[in-house]
């Protein structure tokens, strides 16, 4: 019995030393990116929390939210005016694009984000307004600071596809061998 626990302490110890950080730059252009690993063959649960994108000013607030696959997104207006929200799609697939229709001040409207890609955000009301869903297939994503670094936390070992999305910029992509700490520059 004592060596059937000394068995489940050093497993559980060693699974937990097999995860580690990526980071790098991105570089060559102005603005923050969005870095995110996608594990082949590899689903995630959705996450229980939703995330928030506020219509306000006649902006979308903020300009590029990055959730996972799976994530719910409340869609606020706080503005006095009607709004509307609609992506034509997701990723490049028209059949992934949605219309939230138009609600007025102090309304949400919900959708759960279970398509991969970047979502361009749109309103019909207000063509001016317009913003970014940069939905991942992992937990695995964070947004460059204003010099282009990044840092991924609790990336298990394995073998990964890195994407970088940069508004204005087609996604770059290539394979990722984490191992412990990983660098990836873009």
């Amino acid at each position: 019995m004592k060596s059937n626990l000394v068995v489940v302490l050093v497993l559980s110890i060693a699974s937990s030393a097999v995860a580690g950080t990526v980071s790098g730059k991105v570089s060559g252009a102005s603005g923050k990116s969005v870095v995110y690993l996608d594990a082949p063959g590899k689903t995630f649960p959705a996450p229980p929390n939703k995330a928030l994108v506020d219509q306000t000013h006649l902006q979308f607030q903020p300009h590029v939210l990055v959730v996972q696959q799976g994530t719910t997104i409340e869609f606020l207006n706080s503005d006095s005016v009607q709004h509307n929200a609609f992506w034509p799609s997701i990723g490049g697939d028209k059949k992934a694009g949605h219309n939230l229709g138009t609600w007025p001040k102090g309304e949400k409207r919900a959708y759960k984000f279970d398509h991969p890609g970047v979502a361009p955000l749109l309103c019909n009301v207000h063509p001016e307004m317009s913003a970014y869903v940069v939905v991942s297939p992992s937990p695995y994503f964070a947004e460059t600071d204003a010099a282009g670094n990044y840092k991924i936390d609790n990336v298990p070992d394995g073998n990964y596809t890195a994407t970088v999305w940069r508004e204005g910029s087609k996604p770059q992509s290539k394979p990722l061998a984490v191992a412990n700490d990983t660098k990836a520059d873009f």
